[in-house]
């Protein structure tokens, strides 16, 4: 292996994930203690950075004022992939946005998290090869080399491949570190990474243009959510603050289905940086794949955050099976869409004038969002 990758022992990573970490390990994230007690909010990211356009919903809702008089907060957490758990569950954070197997491996560990909103109605997840070497179906990938940007990222794509089919005893991880997995695989190292939306689209402006098997053609099983603290959950002093802060990211979600373009270009002119990274085609695909997976499965969901729990039933299931975690979970003991309903009475004739009369600038006004629809 060379010096840019860790390859994984499937044993060692769930020791390694499950392993208590402290929060001045963690870093990433300043002393204060979370907020909800107080009136506000403190969302803590899976990514070590929220210069992405993934978190769209939330940047149009501030803009917007769609979160009220909530003061909100959304930080990036350490790139371990379970910090964001650790965070919530020590409170640092209020919220946190895990994987699935990030999820369920700090419910494993006993640690009193729900799942109050489900981001992903249709699996996020990709696997992106070199181009001319994307096997016919996801079973290629058996006896192949998968890169990762944290060790922690195995707990996504074990679950995702057992449910396939996939025999998942004879793949091999290597840990090439965020942010540089994808560069990794394009050099040479591994036979695939993991990707998912956004980021995808956010690649190929990069240069890393990959072959991609789709999660969303395959998989079944849920993506991202947002999970809080089991104690506030239960807490009837905290469900109007939560509510109320969740119908903030609703309206968001109904202004990208509504305008992408406009969505796109509110995260861009938060981030200068990262607009430098993209031109307004490739920022609004990124955007645009994302509004994709978050609208998915509409057909069974019908509202935004809405868990489908046969779905999450199904990962908790495979997760146990595979030895991921050491006896089932269930579903509806951890998995809500209690709040789903009111989180949805937003004011959307608001959202719709907001949308509908955005100023694009001319370089969004150039961008074809027909086009990137049809190739998403």
């Amino acid at each position: 292996m060379t010096s840019h990758g860790l390859m994984i022992n499937r044993r060692r990573l769930l020791t390694l994930t499950a392993a208590g970490v402290s929060v001045a390990a963690l870093g990433g994230l300043s002393s204060r203690q979370a907020f909800a007690q107080t009136g506000a909010i403190r969302w803590v990211s899976p990514r070590g950075t929220v210069e992405v356009l993934d978190d769209y919903p939330y940047w149009v809702g501030k803009k917007f004022g769609y979160f009220g008089d909530i003061e909100t907060t959304l930080e990036p957490g350490p790139s371990d992939a379970t910090a964001t758990v650790k965070l919530v569950d020590q409170g640092q954070a209020d919220m946190g946005y895990p994987s699935p197997g990030v999820f369920s491996l700090a419910l494993a560990q006993g640690i009193p998290l729900v799942s109050v909103w489900e981001m992903g109605g249709s699996d996020v997840f990709d696997f992106a090869f070199r181009k001319g070497e994307a096997p016919a179906d996801i079973k290629g990938l058996e006896g192949k080399t998968i890169v990762l940007g944290s060790a922690g990222w195995q707990s996504i794509a074990d679950p995702m491949l057992k449910a396939a089919g996939v025999d998942i005893s004879t793949i091999k991880y290597v840990d090439a570190g965020w942010p540089t997995w994808g560069t990794a695989v394009m050099s040479g190292q591994g036979d695939a990474a993991l990707s998912w939306e956004g980021l995808r689209a956010q690649w190929k402006g990069q240069g890393l243009d990959f072959d991609y098997i789709l999660g969303r053609n395959f998989s079944k099983l849920p993506a991202n959510s947002f999970v809080i603290r089991k104690a506030d959950f239960e807490d009837p002093s905290k469900k109007d603050l939560y509510v109320a802060y969740l119908k903030g990211w609703a309206a968001g979600l109904e202004f990208g289905r509504i305008n992408p373009r406009a969505a796109t270009q509110i995260v861009m002119e938060q981030f200068p940086g990262l607009a430098s990274q993209m031109t307004p085609a490739v920022a609004t695909e990124s955007m645009m794949q994302l509004a994709n997976v978050y609208s998915g499965r509409w057909d069974e969901r019908g509202k935004w955050g809405y868990h489908i729990m046969p779905s999450w039933q199904q990962f908790f299931d495979v997760s146990a099976e595979i030895g991921q975690i050491s006896a089932p979970i269930k579903a509806e003991d951890v998995v809500k869409n209690d709040w789903v309903d009111d989180a949805n009475k937003f004011d959307a004739n608001k959202v719709k004038a907001d949308a509908d009369g955005f100023a694009l600038s001319d370089d969004y006004k150039a961008v074809d969002v027909a086009a990137i629809q049809a190739a998403l």
